[in-house]
């Protein structure tokens, strides 16, 4: 029995389909994508704990605040007993939900409503952060790689130019002078104390790690047969870009995604912890571990618990990201069952 073309094409799958169905029996990946899906839940219920919960505010000081442990009035923070006798000692870990569960900070602030609070900034920042760098990055890299000549020339210049500095060091510059004045870009305007700041900043100093490596593989698409016919056919330039060039390289954009967000949230947090990160009253992970280090020796669960969340997330996003490259890299897929 001859199958006809058009009922072989309905049993296609399809190559998105396909590359879903591989990242689904991939159990890393999916064990990775189940954790970040635990992590970013209980995030999102930060409010719900500290109003119902914990019953506090964790962005307010509780210097003269109580709480209630094995049903006894305790105070938040007590007198240094040790060297000098100065500075205050905040109550540690009571393993109950619902008075200090981490303990306080040198504040008397609930580490742990700081911690689902911080985690809803990190997250917001890395994710965005992640999808403004690389849809910008694609875009330069594939209007530079596929014009060639003059703009090529001058894009990627620009380009290097980022790239010769290293990371972290021009994120404290670009955030050390932007922190004072913020940013505005015409009619666009970010507040110094917004969270678009940092997203704006990280954003801009890793487009080169996204542009490079598509630049250079529009370039290698352009020298390709379907693309010169489309060119002598008369296609006009828009149509071959959305039609032809965009499909070939989604999905390497797409395997930057969780890649980038991971990278993200560890730029966002060494901002945060150098203190020109995300300010004041907004809280991140790296802001809580930045908190708790004059804590380290007497509650360190306050410097470790955003230390602990930070590695989890990223090393899961990394996970994850591995097996979305292998889902969409048809070579990747083929090593694999070799």
């Amino acid at each position: 029995m001859t199958i006809s073309p058009t009922a072989e094409a309905r049993r296609s799958p399809g190559p998105w389909r396909t590359a879903v169905a591989d990242l689904a029996r991939n159990r890393s990946a999916t064990a990775s994508a189940l954790v970040l899906l635990v992590v970013v839940v209980v995030c999102l219920c930060a409010p719900l704990y500290a109003g119902h919960i914990a019953h506090t505010d964790p962005f307010r000081s509780h210097v003269s605040g109580t709480t209630v442990v094995d049903g006894k009035t305790v105070p938040v923070l007590t007198p240094s007993s040790t060297g000098l006798g100065l500075g205050v000692t905040p109550i540690g870990p009571t393993w109950d939900p619902g008075h200090y569960f981490l303990g306080a900070d040198n504040q008397g602030r609930d580490v742990m409503a700081r911690l689902l609070y911080g985690g809803r900034t990190s997250l917001f920042i890395g994710v965005t952060a992640a999808v403004l760098t690389v849809v910008v990055g694609a875009a330069v890299g594939i209007v530079a790689g596929y014009a060639g000549g003059v703009v090529d020339a001058v894009v990627a210049r620009i380009l290097d130019v980022i790239w010769a500095f290293p990371v972290y060091l021009l994120a404290i510059c670009l955030s050390v002078v932007l922190l004072t004045d913020g940013l505005r870009l015409g009619p666009v305007t970010v507040e110094a104390g917004s969270l678009w700041l940092p997203v704006v900043i990280i954003a801009a100093i890793y487009v080169p790690y996204i542009a490079r490596p598509l630049r250079g593989q529009v370039m290698v698409l352009r020298n390709k047969e379907f693309i010169q016919a489309a060119i002598g056919s008369g296609s006009p330039t828009a149509r071959i870009l959305r039609r032809e060039v965009l499909p070939n390289v989604l999905p390497t954009a797409i395997v930057f995604v969780p890649l980038m967000t991971a990278l993200a949230m560890l730029t966002e947090s060494a901002l945060s912890f150098l203190s020109v990160g995300v300010q004041p009253p907004d809280a991140s992970w790296g802001t809580i571990v930045e908190d708790g280090l004059g804590l380290l020796y007497t509650r360190p669960a306050v410097t470790i618990a955003p230390g602990l969340l930070i590695a989890v997330t990223t090393a899961a996003l990394n996970v994850l990201g591995d097996g979305v490259r292998d889902a969409l890299d048809p070579g990747a897929r083929l090593r694999g069952g070799v």
